[in-house]
């Protein structure tokens, strides 16, 4: 399920609304069912999802996460909710995309005021439950779609529907040259940590270096030239130690001072002093009465980490593909983190970070600034 962007349109018609849908995702959906809800009074779009057609045919799974996607629109405030189908050939009947719709709708029923279903396919678009009469043969014109308010002003703003939902996440590779070089930094660097291992000064002076490069890195995104290669290989090897790791996820976090070095330097018991600190700066990614929005050196944070999965071996992108994903989510952009999380799950299936990630899309918990309204 992809829970995608929380900032809300009024949008009325249905033709505005389907035009919206692309936009919201960022990529045109295939053999999926995307969810929109209203809010009352005005009928502002809250909450877009998508899911897989079989996910919600599935005869265990489908209702289950039928009522799940409806109490997600439901906590967002909708009293309406617009079901979008998206299929590359023309529904008869007993198609899925009606299948899952009707789960959707069986869901909502108790719960909502409104449900209206659509479809859009391969020639047309039209109403999902369309009778004789309703609408022509093979749906009116997709052509409508794109002669929309709503597209007029997502255009002008400069908004970009990608063709593919794996577009969202795709970070072009560096050259194999310059991949190398940055590996082989990478490997001097990660040697140093290995040979500091059982050396706690050795260790935690390697582990302030490390951040020391992940800071530099981010400040070298405004610099002219090309960004030095011994600041992306230690970067690299830096985020496969899990205390940097943190401590480069908590300089994203506005307002925390120095807390990010001082997680590094541990006491004889094991702790630090920061300890107590660290999990109220991550709440406030996550508390809605403390949620803060990214800061605004957050594009230079992302550019830095498209830096680090660009220059890296596969065995090493699912930290950094990982932090990209949390930037994506604190953000709103749901789908872009879902498919984010995905590459770093297939990078690294035991990546913690990755899998908390995913459960956090999974259920549809939002950050915390939206769910205090933050402006």
């Amino acid at each position: 399920m992809d829970p995608v962007t929380l900032t809300t349109l009024k949008v009325t018609e249905p033709r505005e609304i389907l035009a919206l849908v692309p936009f919201r995702l960022g990529f045109r959906p295939r053999e999926s069912l995307v969810l929109v809800g209203l809010r009352a009074p005005r009928g502002e779009v809250g909450l877009v999802a998508r899911v897989d057609l079989p996910d919600l045919t599935h005869a265990e799974h489908g209702p289950r996460l039928a009522r799940s996607l409806v109490a997600h629109a439901g906590r967002d405030g909708a009293t309406r909710l617009v079901v979008v189908g998206y299929v590359d050939a023309h529904p008869g009947p007993g198609a899925p995309v009606r299948e899952a719709a009707d789960r959707v709708r069986e869901a909502a029923e108790a719960v909502l005021e409104e449900v209206s279903t659509w479809v859009v396919g391969p020639g047309g678009w039209g109403h999902l439950g369309c009778g004789p009469g309703c609408c022509p043969p093979g749906g009116r014109p997709l052509r409508e779609l794109e002669s929309t308010l709503v597209g007029a002003e997502m255009v002008l703003a400069g908004t970009v529907v990608l063709g593919e939902r794996s577009e969202l996440g795709a970070v072009r590779p560096a050259s194999g040259e310059e991949r190398r070089a940055v590996g082989r930094v990478r490997t001097r660097w990660g040697g140093r940590r290995a040979a500091a291992v059982h050396d706690p000064v050795a260790l935690a002076s390697w582990r302030l270096s490390s951040l020391a490069a992940w800071r530099a890195l981010v400040l070298a995104q405004d610099a002219p030239g090309p960004v030095p290669r011994r600041l992306l290989g230690r970067v690299t090897a830096g985020l496969e130690d899990l205390a940097v790791r943190d401590a480069v996820l908590l300089t994203l976090v506005p307002g925390v001072g120095d807390l990010p070095e001082r997680t590094l330097v541990r006491a004889g018991d094991g702790r630090t002093a920061a300890d107590d600190e660290i999990g109220a700066a991550l709440g406030r990614l996550l508390d809605a009465r403390r949620g803060v929005r990214p800061p605004a050196g957050a594009p230079a944070a992302a550019a830095a980490l498209a830096q680090v999965v660009a220059h890296a071996r596969e065995d090493a992108v699912a930290a950094p593909t990982t932090l990209l994903a949390l930037l994506a989510w604190w953000e709103g952009d749901g789908a872009r983190a879902a498919v984010l999380v995905e590459r770093a799950g297939r990078a690294d299936p035991a990546h913690g970070l990755a899998r908390l990630l995913s459960r956090l899309l999974d259920a549809g918990v939002p950050p915390g600034w939206y769910v205090r309204g933050t402006p």
